[in-house]
């Protein structure tokens, strides 16, 4: 990636830094755009990305954010896969649950993400890292 220029969508972002989560809102609205969207499901999709961006940032301790503009059979969608090597979610179904935090946050972040989006996978293995992928469709 250049520099101060935002990446084209389809790019990997890595997240090291709150500029980062940024970068990530960027190249999901752009996506998101791209997709056809409507500025309901972009604002979904942007505010779902925001969350495990952060998530990936504070929790797994960095990591990357791959995004991808979808067409299937006569729609069209947005992809975002967020992965780290951080220490895993002992427990993804507490951690779904609203309320519930690992940290001192509102306890809304993966529940809240989840409901934001079409589909939505969570990937853990303690020690080894989490893979979260959101896909939100045009409708």
């Amino acid at each position: 990636m250049i520099a101060g220029r935002a990446p084209a969508v389809g790019e990997e972002v890595a997240i090291a830094s709150n500029a980062d989560v940024v970068r990530v809102r960027q190249v999901v609205r752009s996506a998101a755009i791209a997709a056809r969207l409507s500025l309901v499901d972009q604002t979904k999709l942007v505010t779902a990305a925001s969350e495990l961006a952060r998530n990936t940032l504070v929790h797994g301790g960095g990591g990357k954010a791959q995004v991808e503009t979808l067409v299937q059979e006569r729609r069209s969608g947005v992809r975002v896969a967020f992965s780290d090597q951080g220490p895993g979610i002992p427990d993804p179904e507490t951690a779904l649950t609203d309320g519930w935090t690992s940290g001192n946050g509102l306890g809304l972040g993966l529940g809240g993400a989840r409901r934001l989006v079409d589909e939505f996978d969570l990937l853990t293995e303690v020690g080894k890292g989490t893979k979260v992928v959101v896909t939100k469709w045009a409708r």
